[in-house]
């Protein structure tokens, strides 16, 4: 399936200069949805998981029904004051400014095998700063994976030591 064809660029979202990959026309087309989800269901069913991670918050619409389709915990990495219990939090850079994310101290165990899922890889702050998250919590990262990767912005960068897999790329000026 021709997975790029179902996302829309909008030019200069949220601020000038920044091309933004909207995924919400890919979410409109259930089959394009299942795709992205049976491919990885099918990438990690014999991988020996122990839950799923969202980032927030686009992560939680392809982490959510990839967790329930491998029957694995969903565990979400949310922005500061979203999480009701004791919280890790990391501070990160983004693309156009900076953000927190948090996660709660007992989402899971030390040496827990865990997939952390985002809608897209730019400049690799969102997706570095949950990695941290979870690597304070001792987590085993098996890998970061993701539904578009802006190769241009050098995302992987913050995230040399990390297997990264991504469903679509895009080449950006």
């Amino acid at each position: 399936m021709d997975l790029a064809s179902f996302v829309r660029n909008v030019p200069d979202f949220p601020e000038p200069g920044i091309q933004f990959k909207d995924i919400t026309t890919l979410l409109q087309k259930p089959e394009a949805l299942a795709h992205v989800v049976n491919t990885w269901k099918d990438r990690y069913a014999d991988k020996d998981l122990h839950a799923i991670i969202g980032a927030e918050s686009r992560g939680f619409i392809f982490g959510a029904p990839l967790a329930f389709a491998l029957g694995l915990p969903f565990i979400p990495v949310r922005k500061p004051g979203k999480l009701p219990w004791e919280t890790e939090s990391c501070s990160y850079d983004l693309e156009y400014g900076s953000s927190t994310l948090e996660i709660h101290t007992d989402a899971f165990e030390a040496g827990h095998r865990i997939v952390i899922i985002d809608d897209l890889l730019a400049t690799g702050g969102t997706l570095q700063a949950a990695c941290k998250l979870c690597e304070r919590l001792k987590a085993d990262i098996v890998e970061v994976a993701v539904v578009i990767e802006l190769p241009p912005l050098n995302g992987r960068s913050k995230l040399e030591g990390y297997d990264v897999h991504s469903l679509i790329e895009f080449q950006v000026s």
